[in-house]
């Protein structure tokens, strides 16, 4: 896609300034929820998707059940970490077009790893010859990689609530 440039991104740039001046704080109290419980995502074959988050990337099937609003479809979740749950469906029957970045859809799920699980990773995808994006182009931090559905999946050798070495959350 093409990157603005000139005064369109200068402008964009003055906007983004504006915006953080405006809304960037933190208000009184804590936020009003306890964190993500779990992100739904939508797969176009179920035991694919199992055997890449469990099998090949290591996160355990915490549950598979049927679809309490679909019938014939599939709702299961993985482990994820840290007590948060990564969750699917499948619709069979309903065509799905392939994955598009476009509004209201996901860019990319960011996974908080150590150095240790980043370095394994890294050699379980080489290995597998799953190409990635990120210590390629400089951003050293991290890697992108799509899972079967097109899902943006980034290992980030970051800690929680930090972001490129800034502590956005207190602990």
């Amino acid at each position: 896609m093409p990157q603005p440039e000139g005064d369109e991104l200068e402008a964009i740039r003055s906007r983004r300034k504006e915006l953080r001046a405006k809304f960037q704080h933190r208000p009184p109290g804590t936020p009003p929820t306890r964190g993500v419980h779990h992100l739904a995502l939508i797969c176009r074959d179920v035991e694919e998707t199992i055997e890449f988050y469990q099998e090949f990337l290591g996160f355990p099937l915490v549950e598979l059940v049927e679809n309490r609003d679909y019938k014939g479809s599939s709702h299961f979740f993985f482990d994820v970490g840290n007590r948060t749950l990564l969750g699917f469906f499948d619709f069979p029957g309903h065509d799905h077009p392939a994955f598009m970045e476009t509004i209201g859809g996901v860019q990319h799920l960011a996974l908080s790893v150590d150095a240790d699980h980043f370095d394994s990773i890294k050699a379980k995808l080489d290995g597998a010859g799953v190409e990635y994006l990120g210590p390629d182009r400089g951003v050293e931090e991290s890697m992108y990689i799509r899972d079967p559905n097109g899902i943006g999946l980034e290992f980030y050798r970051e800690t929680l609530g930090v972001f490129e070495g800034l502590t956005l959350i207190p602990s």
